[in-house]
């Protein structure tokens, strides 16, 4: 039995500052999406007098969702129902043309943990000034840097809580009632779990979230194969490792070949001239520098091959394409790319060297003639191209995109959508239900009329109160009275539900008095709009006594 741990204990992590496109991209997402989140409870939206004007509102007393001009009730759920799966099919899109985008980049985890690793090194200093604050010992510099810092993210984490609860509640009363401890106790009790979790999780736990507690990364997959797009590592270009300079002397047609893989068709043969170490080993692109890992908010070295634990960030892609930019070598040593994006090797050639010594998959290596010394770890093993594919290069992006699994998930995605859309544009702006009174089944009258009882809900989507007319139609003469008041008709509150007793009478010795059932359509219109509502229910007469 092994005595290895079960549990091994968080080693921290301090990534270093890195510039490029994909850093761009997620500090302009991190924006953006901070940006809704915070503001959007703030924005108004008029619906009339007597009804709420925040434009996105969870109303829970009065079971509504209120989303800009759209009104969601509680039997509408299946639009809420439709919207988580269309989240769904959206996030296996994504997943299978491009990897774990959203962890990358739109997860609340890695935007709140951005925004805490930015106050970090704005109090503490970059990589290697926290190193050193976490090696050095608790002094007063230490602890006031450290305080500093969690102060800011106390504060942080504080508005998190606080504008999630504002998307219940109308956001201005919420803020005031909540500065003079008026506020309902659970939108404290609420306030400070979300700040405990930000605080804990941006802060402390950070990837442990991402590897422990989500289950995603076991998830995905199932959701990738061979042709999506992942953040990878060029190995055939960048081994074996070793710090080296380029040789600038006229390329022979071998050494061109090999750029040929290495860059792909058309390289530039002056820029892919092989670097070579002082013993004079070929040597690949890959310098050995560890930016790519000292950047990773994971920390792990992407050059290993496809892990868990990364969240396809990209970082390693800007910090090792700078990297690339100052030794005068091509982008895109990391870069994103699909696994079957491989050169072809021609068999007995040497294959590429992988990582961690591996071999590629299915490829053969030259045997050693006897006498001969073994060729030494990670030698120089130069791919070339099989006959008839010289001017081999990968496969454009669009072709890892436009697949055809990815164009199932999205024309499942597309067709829910439209199904709600249509759904959202017909669906009728009064409807109606009708409930009979089973107990008694119908009613003898004194003077032998037949009478049915029904309970009819009308409800009233519009912003002001609307007048219901309310009539029966069947194949027998049948009168409508309503409890309590005169007349047919029934005024209905604006987004409303009103509850009316309707009596249905037939005369004695009338078709429907005298059969056991009469099938009958209770109507209800709306005088203003002249919209109509229906349905189908029973008239019980006296035929089975």
């Amino acid at each position: 039995m092994s005595n290895a741990p079960l549990f091994a204990a968080q080693e921290p992590i301090f990534p270093r500052r890195v510039s490029g496109f994909f850093r761009r991209l997620k500090w302009w997402i991190l924006g953006i999406t901070l940006g809704i989140y915070y503001i959007t409870p703030w924005i108004r939206w008029d619906r009339g007098p007597n009804l709420p004007d925040q434009a996105v509102l969870i109303d829970m007393a009065n079971r509504r969702f209120y989303f800009f001009w759209i009104e969601i009730w509680p039997h509408e759920f299946y639009f809420v129902a439709g919207l988580l799966i269309m989240a769904g099919l959206g996030l296996f899109l994504f997943t299978s043309a491009l990897g774990r985008v959203w962890c990358g980049y739109a997860c609340p985890q890695t935007v709140w943990t951005d925004l805490f690793l930015l106050v970090e090194r704005w109090i503490e200093g970059d990589r290697n000034a926290r190193v050193r604050l976490w090696k050095a010992k608790w002094d007063a510099r230490k602890w006031r840097l450290r305080l500093t810092k969690w102060m800011v993210w106390l504060l942080i984490a504080v508005a998190t809580g606080g504008a999630w609860v504002f998307y219940f509640a109308d956001a201005p009363t919420l803020a005031r009632d909540l500065v003079t401890l008026q506020a309902p106790m659970v939108a404290y009790a609420t306030i400070g779990v979300l700040t405990a979790t930000t605080f804990v999780f941006g802060g402390f736990l950070r990837e442990q979230v991402c590897i422990y507690m989500c289950p995603w990364p076991r998830i995905q997959g199932a959701m990738m194969d061979a042709g999506t797009l992942t953040v990878g590592y060029r190995d055939w270009r960048g081994e074996p490792r070793g710090k080296g300079s380029a040789k600038r002397a006229a390329v022979a047609e071998d050494v061109g070949e090999a750029a040929r893989v290495r860059y792909g068709a058309g390289a530039d043969k002056d820029v892919a001239t092989p670097r070579l170490s002082r013993s004079g080993e070929t040597l690949g692109d890959c310098i050995d520098c560890m930016a790519c890992v000292n950047v990773c908010p994971m920390g792990i070295d992407i050059r290993e091959g496809q892990q868990m634990e990364c969240i396809t960030c990209a970082l390693c892609i800007d910090a090792c394409d700078e990297v690339m930019a100052k030794i005068g070598r091509p982008r895109g040593l990391i870069d994103y790319l699909a696994l079957d994006d491989r050169p072809p090797v021609l068999p007995g050639e040497h294959a590429a060297v992988r990582p961690m010594g591996t071999e590629a998959e299915g490829a053969t290596t030259i045997k050693p003639a006897p006498g001969d010394p073994a060729p030494a770890p990670h030698a120089a093993a130069q791919p070339f191209t099989a006959e008839g594919s010289r001017d081999w290069s990968p496969q454009p992006v669009w072709k890892h995109i436009f697949r055809p699994r990815t164009l199932v998930y999205t024309t499942l995605w597309a067709a829910i959508g439209v199904f709600l859309l249509v759904a959202l544009f017909i669906r009728p702006e009064i409807e109606m239900t009708v409930a009979p009174v089973r107990n008694p089944t119908f009613v003898t009258l004194s003077d032998g009329t037949i009478r049915n009882t029904y309970d009819v809900r009308l409800r009233n989507k519009h912003g002001e109160a609307r007048v219901f007319d309310l009539a029966v139609t069947s194949t027998g003469a049948l009168d409508v009275t309503l409890e309590g008041q005169p007349g047919t008709a029934v005024t209905v509150p604006p987004d409303a539900t009103q509850r009316q007793r309707l009596y249905v009478t037939a005369e004695p010795g009338s078709l429907a008095a005298t059969s056991e059932r009469t099938d009958v359509r209770i109507w209800a219109e709306d005088r203003i709009s002249g919209e109509q509502a229906s349905r189908d229910t029973i008239f019980n007469g006296a035929g089975n006594q």
